[in-house]
């Protein structure tokens, strides 16, 4: 019997989400961000719910030529585009679109011997400051890959610093105005907003939308839960609690006793750790979910096991269903009490644990 912790991936979850980014852009093309092996969902499992998606977007090389010879004919995005001349040939050969965002890879470009017709991505640095042109390099840029014979295809992008704050700031209308400073009066296709401007700022929907964390289920946004924003969890994490400790008043739990109990109480120990992917960080408090009811982490986050309270919950013993994060415990609840985001647990699953449909 296979160890009892798994994560259950929600196909109709993801059309679902796709859909919510349909009804907020219906004027633009979407562009599914399935990077990191889909946040931790599976790439081609995660392709095939989104499948009515016009493109994909992601960073590894060889997971969009995995894409291309599972049979997908949508666009495929390279976001950090190529990193070596070699790998040109690779995507001239499976029809793959590159970000061009820095001074090397329009040599390396502009050295190749590419025949076909490559459709790039220009990057424009707006003041994330992390990838792309600046405004002054821009027009020159711009220019040799027009003149380019490979180039058939230049869409114009930037990527947004702060759409995901609580409250609107002038950041957003910086970085779009810087934007439009340059692209506008190009009539060339643009591509701006990730999750949160999908959801917050339709002004940035233009052709091309690029959502992420929304199409997995989690909120952008700190102050708004996903289930506000009709989005539904793609990934459950389930386990059951493998024993259970009677302790009495003053009684220690887990390594480094971080948590001494105050009166005599019931705990259960769950299959699941920071080797499967649960953050160590996440303190006492961590809310988890018991035969359906709430409750909490309590004491230190072993490699395997963690600890929670049964004070609460009298029918739990040994085998009773324990949600991680999902279908009723929302991740970025989970996310919020370990100090991170929902980003980092979704992709920190590790290569065991299980994942099923």
């Amino acid at each position: 019997m296979p160890r009892p912790i798994q994560a259950l991936i929600d196909l109709s979850a993801l059309e679902h989400n796709l859909s919510v980014v349909r009804r907020h852009a219906p004027h633009s093309r979407v562009m599914a961000v399935i990077k990191a092996d889909a946040y931790g969902h599976g790439l081609l499992r995660a392709a095939e719910a989104l499948a009515r998606a016009d493109g994909f977007a992601m960073l590894e090389l060889d997971a969009a030529v995995r894409l291309r010879e599972a049979g997908y004919r949508q666009v495929i995005l390279l976001l950090e585009g190529f990193f070596d001349p070699d790998e040109l040939a690779l995507i001239e050969q499976y029809h793959l679109s590159a970000v061009i965002h820095h001074s090397e890879q329009l040599a390396m470009l502009s050295a190749s011997r590419l025949r076909g017709e490559l459709s790039v991505f220009l990057k424009l640095n707006t003041g994330m400051n992390r990838l792309g042109f600046t405004p002054e390099e821009f027009p020159a840029v711009l220019e040799t890959l027009k003149a380019h014979p490979a180039v058939k295809q230049i869409t114009l992008m930037t990527h947004f610093a702060s759409a995901d704050e609580p409250c609107r700031n002038d950041s957003i209308g910086v970085q779009l105005q810087r934007f439009n400073a340059v692209a506008n009066g190009r009539h060339l296709p643009r591509s701006l907003a990730n999750s949160a401007a999908i959801l917050r700022f339709p002004e940035t929907h233009a052709d091309w939308v690029r959502p992420g964390i929304m199409l997995y289920g989690a909120s952008p946004f700190m102050d708004t839960a996903a289930s506000e924003l009709d989005l539904l969890p793609a990934m459950t994490v389930l386990s059951k609690i493998i024993a259970v400790q009677t302790l009495k008043a003053g009684d220690g739990v887990g390594y480094g006793h971080t948590f001494r109990t105050s009166r005599s109480m019931r705990v259960g120990v769950v299959a699941g750790g920071y080797a499967d992917g649960y953050p160590r960080h996440a303190p006492t408090g961590t809310p988890v979910m018991v035969n359906g009811k709430r409750t909490r982490v309590v004491g230190r986050i072993s490699m395997d096991m963690l600890h929670v309270d049964l004070s609460e919950i009298g029918d739990a013993g040994v085998g009773s269903p324990v949600t991680l994060w999902g279908k009723g415990m929302p991740v970025d609840e989970v996310a919020q009490s370990a100090g991170t985001v929902s980003y980092e647990l979704l992709c920190a699953l590790a290569p065991r644990m299980q994942k099923l449909t």
